[in-house]
């Protein structure tokens, strides 16, 4: 019988949940335009980078809602 070798990086990182999750793409160009919950909504670049990416990254869905953006469910991003 042969022996499984583990990944030693996963086996040191824990379980999931106790790793800091990583910031969505949509996370990440809210702080570099320096916006909050309140300032989303009225953003052109924060829109036109949404429109852009709708399909492939996460967008609240309050959001895509406030902009009438419909997600393609088919799309593969």
């Amino acid at each position: 019988m042969t022996r499984k070798t583990r990944n030693a990086n996963r086996a040191s990182a824990g379980p999931p949940e106790n790793r800091p999750a990583e910031p969505t793409g949509f996370e990440e160009q809210v702080q570099q335009l320096g916006l909050n919950e309140q300032t989303c909504e009225t953003s052109r670049e924060l829109k036109q980078w949404c429109e852009r990416n709708k399909d492939r990254c996460y967008i609240p869905e309050w959001l895509l809602k406030r902009w009438g953006m419909f997600v393609d469910p088919d799309s593969s991003g």
